[in-house]
């Protein structure tokens, strides 16, 4: 992790505390539990809340290409970052609560899968519900999955959301060695049991 990323974490945690989640970057070992599960053949990546690019850097060692990554970051100094950090991304300054709103992100080819970095349990709920319902309505395909990381004792979503969306959550594994210990959660649309005849 640069200093130099800490220093900025921090300086955006002060402008706005509720819009990030701690005082620090995501560490290395966070990054890996978060990306181990993406695959650069399924398809492009959406990354929500970059920030300094803790997540994006393990999606690139993982062998997604720059230009199949999107990467959509509120916080304009974070975003002016992401674009001379990473210029062959599509770095989009924007809310994540907007995806509904967007056209898909890849044009006809839909995400395999979004990695999020954003704070959800400091955000208020229609916030939240509008990220997750953009994501699953619009930009992420059939089988794609997102991926978010909590440092709460449960998964970050309400039981009533994913109800609502068909969607389940599962726990695929905790850091402790990250700064707060962190857990992670994939979540996609609920698997259907086909019915032999």
């Amino acid at each position: 992790m640069l200093f130099s990323d800490t220093l900025s974490f921090m300086r955006a945690w002060l402008r706005a505390p509720r819009s990030i989640g701690a005082l620090t970057p995501s560490g290395a070992s966070l990054a890996r539990l978060m990306t181990t599960h993406v695959n650069h053949l399924d398809g492009p990546v959406i990354e929500l809340g970059p920030g300094t690019g803790v997540f994006t850097r393990a999606l690139l060692a993982r062998g997604v290409p720059t230009h199949r990554l999107a990467l959509i970051e509120a916080d304009p100094e974070f975003a002016r970052a992401l674009v001379r950090r990473y210029p062959g991304a599509n770095v989009i300054s924007m809310d994540a609560a907007q995806l509904g709103q967007t056209q898909p992100l890849f044009g006809d080819e839909r995400a395999s899968a979004v990695i999020s970095g954003l704070p959800l349990l400091s955000m208020p709920a229609a916030q939240v519900a509008a990220i997750i319902r953009g994501v699953f309505e619009q930009q992420l395909h059939a089988n794609g999955a997102f991926y978010q990381f909590t440092y709460g004792p449960r998964c970050p979503l309400p039981r009533q959301l994913l109800e609502q969306l068909d969607l389940e959550a599962v726990h695929i594994g905790r850091v402790l060695l990250n700064l707060p210990p962190a857990s992670v959660y994939r979540i996609g649309r609920r698997q259907r049991e086909s019915v032999a005849a």
